[in-house]
């Protein structure tokens, strides 16, 4: 309305679906991830044209056979009928307290549905939830004619992939992991002897759309500040060889505050075509992160950067423009100490001439 979106968040929980309807369609949707906003998808072995292309332009590829499923004879969750072995408990997690919180989740996740893959150029994806190496995808319900398309690693069934404009994205290829059965439902693993009272559907994605939605793992740079040590405020531009002092703050979002944010790798780069200045900013673990360098002896129109990049949070790209002058013509030393041997040379040369002329001129 108004240009404005109403909601940040888009849920598609309608596998099967080929058109949506109105104004919605998959340029409505890529546009909206676009302007920032966070998208979740949950596919199905009935997964539709129109949602296999929307995961596609999030750089997932769903199994081209819309009956194949994921079978695992080794990590399939027990039941008291043998079955076919698509009932798949993972616990193969992605170790980032970032994405899945800070304790650790005992039980697996049940997962039945379709495979996917991220494609190798999406640098962007990361697998959340991976199959074991025995697993594969293939239809069921017939025998397998052809080696299966997708096997062990290489099977991702959960992934999320953040945006470069920090646009974040869930894809599953199971809608039922998100069911009420699937979260209550009772779990053991095959070949374990471990019986949970409850599977870990509810806590795994309770904690992962908690990252999608930006309530973990968002960062926030205010009060970025330079200037000359010594002095407190913003030069309009600075001299070469000037002594400088850097700082910012940082802050990450907790779900009800913002805390700060502590790390040892934050990275200021003075910078013009190449960084001519690279300093690790050093913290005093309250948010502010600061440094001081002293300008190189070169001018230009340089930028102070902090292009600020780690797993699971959202980047940061600071950029400060500024301009290095050269001494002005009355801001040398008057006498350079090392050029003292010239002037030496130079005065010894004009005694010695006046001398010499002193002799020729009155030498009989």
């Amino acid at each position: 309305r108004y240009g404005q979106y109403l909601y940040d968040g888009l849920i598609l929980f309608s596998p099967t679906i080929e058109r949506f309807g109105g104004s919605i369609d998959l340029a409505a949707i890529v546009d909206f991830v676009d302007s920032g906003h966070d998208l979740i998808i949950a596919a199905d072995t009935s997964a539709s044209d129109l949602i296999r292309e929307v995961a596609a332009e999030c750089g997932v590829d769903f199994d081209e056979d819309p009956a194949a499923m994921v079978i695992d004879h080794t990590s399939h969750a027990v039941s008291d009928t043998e079955g076919d072995h698509t009932l798949i408990a993972s616990d193969d997690f992605i170790q980032s307290d970032v994405l899945l919180g800070s304790t650790e989740i005992e039980a697996p996740v049940l997962f039945q549905g379709v495979s996917h893959s991220l494609s190798p150029a999406n640098s962007l994806g990361l697998k959340v939830l991976s199959a074991s190496p025995s697993a594969y995808s293939a239809n069921p319900r017939t025998k397998l004619s052809n080696p299966p398309s997708l096997t062990g690693s290489a099977i991702s069934l959960v992934s999320v992939v953040q945006a470069r404009n920090n646009a974040r994205m869930l894809i599953s290829g199971s809608l039922s992991m998100f069911s009420n059965r699937f979260f209550k439902s009772r779990v053991q693993k095959a070949g374990s002897s471990i019986k949970h009272a409850k599977s870990g559907n509810e806590r795994f994605l309770t904690e992962l759309t908690k990252w999608v939605f930006h309530e973990r793992g968002h960062l926030k740079a205010v009060n970025v500040r330079h200037h000359k040590v010594g002095e407190a405020d913003e030069p309009a531009m600075y001299r070469i060889n000037d002594d400088l002092e850097y700082s910012v703050e940082i802050y990450e979002w907790s779900g009800k505050s913002w805390e700060p944010y502590v790390a040892n790798d934050v990275q200021l780069q003075f910078y013009m075509m190449s960084p001519y200045v690279l300093k690790t900013l050093s913290t005093d673990q309250q948010g502010l992160y600061f440094t001081a360098f002293k300008v190189p002896d070169v001018y230009g129109v340089f930028q102070l950067k902090v292009e600020y990049q780690q797993l699971g949070y959202t980047s940061l790209s600071l950029s400060k423009q500024i301009p290095v002058r050269p001494y002005r013509h009355n801001e040398y030393e008057r006498f350079i100490t090392a050029a003292f041997p010239y002037y030496g040379a130079s005065f010894s040369m004009m005694a010695g001439f006046f001398i010499f002329t002193c002799a020729y001129l009155y030498n009989k």
